[in-house]
């Protein structure tokens, strides 16, 4: 993974040295919240509604056992004991004091880590697959690109005071884990027909108020060319994109207004002055930073599927798991190994200081001291081997970390919503808590089979509902708490914005609403047909008569209708 030069340790030290005085000088109210409040969020410092909540940067996802280590320390000392892993592969904690933040942002530089850009109309953290660099399916490891894109953005000057935040994904598997459709920029890595490497360039995709899946304005542009080209693209949005309505100044609202076509050519006459700068890549840049992320020094093994075919035959319990939470390695003899952090009873995404030593420690024993941070907030060791699978089950187990749920019912994601964040018209927690104390049958979730529930407390969409199979959003009805429902949303190569059923939910009644979605699902499926296949064969409309043919709870389901629905 990629290691500070001199020039970064510099750069993050005399921030949190800078950062230091403003903190002091906003204690002794030489400034105002006013003046301070773009200073904390260049640091990831936002105002909730208890507390000060710091978010951490994870560059595309990437730890090392010596940074979880220190992420679990702070959790300890300066928070709650715990920590959210967010959908943007970063870390919040959400009790911090603002006359300890220094402190905490000395010992993340301690281990080359910062919360800088993690708000603000910037360039935000660079995302990328959790799987990157082992996944079978894809065509090269896309975190060197990643890495530059990151050292490229971070505190560019023409980028530091955006119309609005600004969020990029890469990917470059066959399987779209980096929902680049819905970001701002989404790059998929590409070879055109004579062989040659480039990128697919996506942009105006995102979700918030006015979700879109963004658009094509490249298929493929050269690898030399990324950053010149991104460059252009932030130039029309700097220029163009509206500073008078916060509402209507994310990049998806320029392409919409102008249009693909016009945008693209926009971007191409700004790109004309660009494409030979010094920003142009090289083949020596690259190759530089590839260095960071060698593969390390796997062995030479075989495929264990004799003795993995016994201990799954001795052990259902790890059977299952092996099903939901292993994946193929493109090593032979490896695994991919994702540990849930959606135990019942748990907030989703949360993780408390032990476990975190606990998976430092894992890391290091069984995957060579990396582990990486998922989009649906859960944690990877990516490079286990087969022969250490049932190990890693039975440790992952004794600390609560291997629910054999991925891809399944509670493996939700979920936003902090009402509980923390002052943005928020609801609560998520409880919600997720809720559901997922209904349906807390292993067997019945796999019988259901994959299915995508995302929850979000505000129309920010920080729990990505647009693209869930069941998306839920926190609505504000009057001063009271309810939730509006939407099917047919997906994350990947199809990726699509679910539609809403109807009026929106009271709180208790959610857990029903859910169920009466899946008896229609259970009902008219075909055989092996997904949930996400079943809507989109038949629409919302089935779904939706039988959710609101009879009231839940005794509450009429029309009370709730809002303005969302």
């Amino acid at each position: 993974m990629y290691r500070y030069d001199t020039y970064d340790h510099q750069i993050v030290q005399e921030r949190v040295a800078q950062f230091r005085d403003q903190v002091r000088r906003r204690l002794t109210d030489e400034l105002s919240e006013d003046e301070f409040r773009p200073l904390r969020l260049q640091n990831g410092l936002y105002m909730q509604r208890h507390a000060y909540m710091l978010r951490v940067a994870i560059p595309y996802g990437l730890l090392s056992s010596k940074q979880l280590r220190m992420l679990a320390h702070i959790a300890r000392k300066y928070d709650r004991d715990y920590g959210h892993f967010t959908t943007r592969q970063n870390i919040q904690y959400n009790w911090v004091s603002l006359e300890q933040t220094p402190d905490i942002l000395a010992d993340l530089a301690s281990v080359e880590m910062h919360a800088i850009q993690t708000s603000g109309n910037c360039i935000r953290n660079i995302t990328s697959d959790q799987f990157a660099g082992v996944a079978a399916d894809e065509l090269l490891d896309p975190r060197p690109y990643a890495e530059i894109l990151r050292q490229w953005s971070t505190f560019h000057p023409e980028f530091a005071y955006l119309p609005r935040k600004f969020k990029i994904a890469i990917n470059a598997a066959a399987e779209d884990r980096a929902v680049v459709k819905a970001h701002d920029i989404g790059l998929n890595i590409v070879r055109n027909a004579a062989g040659e490497t480039g990128f697919q360039v996506l942009v105006g995709g995102g979700l918030g108020r006015t979700p879109i899946i963004g658009s094509v304005i490249r298929e493929f542009l050269p690898w030399p060319h990324v950053l010149t080209y991104i460059e252009a693209i932030m130039r029309v949005y700097n220029q163009y994109g509206r500073r008078d309505n916060k509402y209507k100044a994310r990049i998806k609202i320029l392409v919409k207004a102008l249009g693909v076509e016009e945008f693209a050519h926009q971007v191409e006459q700004e790109w004309q002055d660009l494409q030979d700068s010094p920003s142009t890549l090289t083949v020596e840049e690259l190759n530089r930073v590839a260095t960071y992320f060698e593969p390390p020094q796997y062995e030479q093994l075989p495929d264990a599927d004799e003795l993995l075919a016994q201990q799954r035959h001795d052990n259902k319990a790890f059977s299952s798991w092996m099903s939901r939470n292993v994946r193929p390695h493109k090593n032979a003899g490896y695994a991919i190994v994702t540990l849930s952090l959606k135990k019942t009873g748990v907030p989703p995404g949360d993780a408390t200081g032990a476990q975190m030593d606990v998976v430092a420690d894992m890391a290091d024993r069984y995957s060579f001291g990396e582990l990486r941070v998922t989009h649906e907030q859960n944690l990877v060791l990516a490079d286990v081997k087969q022969t250490d699978l049932l190990a890693v089950y039975t440790e992952a187990k004794a600390h609560g970390l291997a629910t054999p749920n991925i891809g399944l019912l509670t493996d939700m994601i979920c936003c902090p919503g009402g509980d923390f964040c002052s943005l928020a018209n609801a609560k998520s927690i409880p919600i997720a808590g809720a559901i997922a104390e209904r349906f807390d049958n292993l067997d019945f979730q796999h019988d259901i089979g994959e299915i995508e529930l995302n929850i979000s407390g505000c129309i920010n969409a920080c729990g990505h509902h647009h693209v869930g199979n069941i998306g839920i959003l926190g609505v504000d009805k009057d001063g009271s708490e309810w939730y509006q429902v939407s099917i047919g949303g997906r994350q990947g190569n199809e990726s699509a914005i679910g539609k809403i059923i109807g009026p929106s939910f009271a709180a208790d009644q959610m857990p029903e609403v859910i169920a009466r979605l899946l008896e229609v699902y259970v009902r008219d499926r075909h055989e092996d047909e997904h949930f996400i296949d079943t809507v989109d064969r038949l629409g919302i409309e089935p779904f939706k008569a039988h959710v609101y043919a009879t009231p839940i709870g005794g509450q009429s389901l029309e009370a709730g209708e809002d303005a969302y629905a």
